[in-house]
Parts: C-alpha cells; structure tokens; sequence
C-alpha cells in the first residue's frame, strides 16, 4: 500500500517547505510587463499564471500582494505577456527582485524592449512570444469562508499576438522549439520544455 503524507493545509504541512508549488508543476512563467501612467516600465515574473479561454483568448496572472504589475494594470487596463526562455532565464529571475516603485526592470535585468501595437507597454526583446492584452477583471482571491486574501487574479484578453515565424512549421506552433522554461517546486526550481520530453495522444472520438 502507498505510505501517503497526510496534512490539512490550515494546519500546517510539517514539512521543510511547502509542497504545493512543487505539485502543481512545472507551471508557465506570466513574464508581465507593464508601464505605469507616469511613464515608468514595469516587467515581472508571475509562476501563477496560465491561459483559461479561447474565444476570447483570455489569460491572467496571479499576485501576492497588491504589487506594481496589478497596480498597472488595474489604472492602465493593460499587460503584455512575454514568454520566458532558456535564454532568457537569468535575466527573467533579475527582473523578479523587489525593487522600488521608479526601477525600470527592462533596464535592471540589462533587456530591450519592443513596442507594442495595440497596448503601452513595451514587449521584451528577444523573447519569440507575446500577448498584448486588454484587462477584463482582477479579483481578490478569498478563502472558502468568504473571507478576502492579500491575493488579486489579473485577467487580461489577448488583442494582438507577436510569434516569431521561426518557432512556426507548416502554420503549426512548435513549443519545445523556443525553450520555454517553467516554475517547480522548492526556492529555485525551473524546468525547460525540450523535444525529447514530447508524446502524442488524440483525443477520444
């Protein structure tokens, strides 16, 4: 028989740290960039983060805390999405620090930038992926008592897509191509897709 660790979360998991992120893994980096209405860039990692329509294609991040990200989207009503890379992972975690309000994370973490077309703020250069969007809620988490969380979803549909025609193969996107990385588990886990972790199923008739 499986020997389960058992913990109720309210209570503690008595363990060295905390498994969830660890579980629910790898999970898709929201590499945010945002501007605030000063002027000031704003780019920032997000490990909760993943796509949730089609039509519209919706997208959304998830910050602990009410942070620069949330606050510019939340007085602008925009955010680009920009795919983090193999490549790009060092200068993805830079941009990851606490920093103050007028720090440009762009220049921080030593990357250029692109312009958007539909929205303000600027695309990451280099990156072979982004997502310009549209706010269309943020939403204070809450706990199954209805009581709010230091925790807002930031939910944002794509208006205008920028995919580097190199990661395209017979109009087919080829994910392992661009080397996304992804969030783990523990204080320092990442993960890169690769085309030797690729398998295919269809789906059930």
């Amino acid at each position: 028989m499986t020997d389960y660790h058992f913990y109720e979360p309210a209570k503690g998991h008595g363990l060295k740290h905390n498994p969830l992120n660890a579980i629910v893994a790898p999970r898709p980096i929201g590499w945010i960039s945002t501007v605030s209405p000063a002027g000031v860039r704003n780019l920032a990692p997000y490990s909760f983060f993943n796509a949730f329509a089609y039509v519209p294609p919706l997208i959304g991040f998830s910050s602990q805390g009410w942070k620069d990200s949330v606050e510019n989207a939340r007085t602008t009503g925009e955010f680009v999405w920009n795919l983090a890379t193999r490549d790009q992972a060092e200068a993805m975690n830079a941009s990851s620090a606490s920093v103050a309000h007028d720090i440009d994370e762009f220049a921080l973490a030593g990357l250029g930038t692109l312009p958007s077309a539909r929205v303000r703020p600027a695309r990451v250069a280099g990156s072979p992926v982004q997502f310009e969007c549209k706010v269309t809620q943020i939403v204070q988490l809450e706990t199954k008592e209805g009581t709010a969380i230091e925790q807002w979803l930031v939910l944002g549909e794509v208006v205008a897509a920028h995919i580097d025609r190199a990661m395209l193969e017979d109009g087919v996107y080829q994910t392992a191509r661009a080397r996304p990385i992804l969030r783990g588990g523990g204080p320092a886990d990442y993960f890169e897709v690769t085309e030797d972790a690729l398998f295919r199923m269809q789906r059930p008739a």
